[in-house]
């Protein structure tokens, strides 16, 4: 249920672009909440969820199950928590089957919990290693009679945020866009809150009749209040539904933060669980580097997204293999320099490094000195080739010559590829 940021799901980012045109949804940072934090957010926000507890261990499990089943559960849900789908298909690496799994029987629980902390999940959206288990929800278990889709997100057309929703819920909601669009309702809303009879329209389309209408549009209501509370880009509820008991419960949702908004949701975005994460590109996220880790053995240190793929484009070409994405910014200063080569030499795949700076916003002579510190600070053993151009380039280069290091200089960026190859042949 909330998986953020790089697990939004490809449906609706696919719907969004054919039905609605919009703003990016994916952050830069992405913000990784477990799925019971998720689900703490908007019951607080008077949404209906499933009842649940939280579990590390046997003892807190059956507490837990006896708690939900003395307060009126017919059955619980047993639900690992890990930044991953397909987790009810999962298998542990004690060999336990299953991230997921449904019970009557208290007693039951305990060691479902033991099975399942501590130990690794692989799933299909997991790592070949799989995915530790540190904390496991027990909620309680409820049956749906009926499943629609339901979305609030910023709509750059409207210039605010608009609903979408579908009485088709639970199934490939890009699906139905392509087959069947007039299942499909787009309304925009105004900034200040979505009306009653907004709510209740679109309750009326998603097929929710008599109370339940009336139910579903509150929730719809509520849903948008969480939207702006939390400065959210997107609230995604798949299943939106209905139990045999009249109940309108969100099943299921995924929540995309802005994070431009960070300094206001400070406490949303120290739920950050950052355990599954390379722990590279953690680290490279605190210094305000991005970083994306590769199977090669040519390091780079580029400054811009589109030049740093670019670079590892040439480097292909030249027969070579990248070993990272790394572009360290226009603003970047030698002490976050120093960060990225420390990254860079962490990596043990790392044979050799290839600089490469176009210096429009970012000074060449910056880059040359946190060059030759980190060469310094470091006693860097790995072959180093530098292409710098642009602002104070004559400067920089001269920094690099006097500085006794046996840096490499490039001429360009094939000159540069070329030579970054052949320091490892």
């Amino acid at each position: 249920m909330a998986a953020i940021g790089r697990n939004l799901r490809k449906p609706l980012q696919n719907l969004l672009q054919k039905q609605v045109t919009c703003t990016s949804v994916v952050p830069v940072r992405c913000l990784n909440l477990q799925e019971f934090h998720s689900k703490k957010l908007m019951a607080d926000a008077g949404i209906n969820v499933q009842r649940f507890r939280m579990a590390t261990t046997d003892k807190e499990g059956i507490e837990a199950g006896q708690y939900l089943m003395d307060t009126g559960a017919k059955e619980l849900v047993i639900k690992a928590q890990i930044l991953a789908g397909g987790r009810g298909k999962g298998v542990f690496d004690n060999g336990y089957k299953g991230g997921v799994h449904l019970t009557k029987d208290v007693e039951k629980v305990g060691p479902m919990i033991s099975n399942m902390v501590g130990h690794k999940l692989k799933t299909k959206q997991t790592s070949k290693d799989g995915a530790t288990v540190y904390q496991v929800m027990v909620a309680q278990a409820l049956d749906i009679e009926r499943e629609t889709y339901f979305a609030i997100l910023m709509d750059r057309e409207a210039s605010g945020p608009v609903m979408v929703g579908s009485p088709e819920g639970g199934v490939d909601i890009e699906e139905v866009a392509e087959t069947h669009p007039d299942k499909i309702m787009k309304e925009p809303i105004a900034i200040d809150g979505v009306t009653m009879e907004q709510a209740m329209k679109m309750a009326g389309f998603l097929e929710f009749t008599g109370p339940r209408q009336t139910e579903a549009a509150k929730q719809i209501i509520q849903l948008y209040k969480l939207f702006m509370k939390v400065d959210a880009t997107q609230v995604e509820i798949n299943p939106f539904g209905e139990t045999p008991d009249g109940e309108v419960v969100c099943f299921d949702a995924k929540i995309n933060f802005d994070d431009n908004a960070e300094f206001r949701q400070k406490d949303i975005f120290a739920l950050n669980d950052t355990s599954e994460t390379d722990w590279r590109e953690v680290k490279a996220s605190e210094h305000n580097l991005n970083y994306i880790g590769m199977d090669g053995n040519i390091g780079c240190l580029v400054n811009g997204a589109g030049l740093a793929m670019a670079t590892m484009d040439i480097v292909k070409l030249s027969n070579g293999e990248p070993a990272n994405f790394l572009d360290v910014g226009g603003g970047v200063t030698e002490a976050q320099v120093l960060e990225a080569f420390k990254l860079l030499t962490a990596d043990e795949q790392v044979k050799s490094i290839l600089v490469n700076i176009f210096g429009g916003i970012v000074n060449c002579a910056t880059i040359a000195n946190g060059i030759t510190n980190a060469c310094r600070n470091m006693d860097l053993s790995v072959p180093l080739v530098v292409r710098l151009e642009g602002t104070n380039v004559d400067e920089a280069k001269k920094i690099l010559r006097e500085s006794g290091l046996p840096i490499t200089p490039a001429d360009d960026l094939g000159d540069a590829a070329r030579k970054a190859v052949a320091s490892i042949q």
